[in-house]
């Protein structure tokens, strides 16, 4: 049974900066594609950023520059260090993992399917 579970997040004022960290367990896929998604108060889940366990990263335009994925694969621990926080990032943000073969589109969330429970971040103006 995978498991996926998020910590760090909190609240900043715009400006700031917060380090996400998603924590795997029961994961058997040699090959993978691990991301994360946020949702905003009535907004459809978005993909802000994944990787591919090759290293391959990808992100959406709004978090280009201000966002960083990374993963430690021998802790199976994924992080996404966000800077220069904006208050249109508030939301919950999720954890999300599956086998790369089965993540045609790897921003998109509905190709994912396992996820977290989400960590709530909150940027003030």
């Amino acid at each position: 049974q995978v498991q996926l579970v998020e910590s760090g997040g909190g609240s900043v004022q715009a400006g700031g900066s917060l380090r996400l960290s998603c924590a795997a367990s029961g994961y058997t896929y040699s090959t993978y594609c691990m991301g994360w998604f946020r949702q905003a108060p009535g907004k459809e889940r978005e993909g802000v950023a994944s990787i591919d366990s090759d290293g391959t990263t990808r992100y959406a335009d709004s978090v280009k520059g201000r966002f960083t994925i990374s993963k430690d694969s021998a802790k199976d621990t994924l992080f996404l260090q966000m800077n220069m926080l904006e208050p249109e990032d508030t939301g919950v943000y999720y954890c999300a993992a599956d086998s790369f073969w089965r993540v045609k589109e790897k921003l998109l969330a509905a190709n994912f399917g396992y996820w977290g429970r989400g960590t709530q971040v909150t940027v003030s103006s």
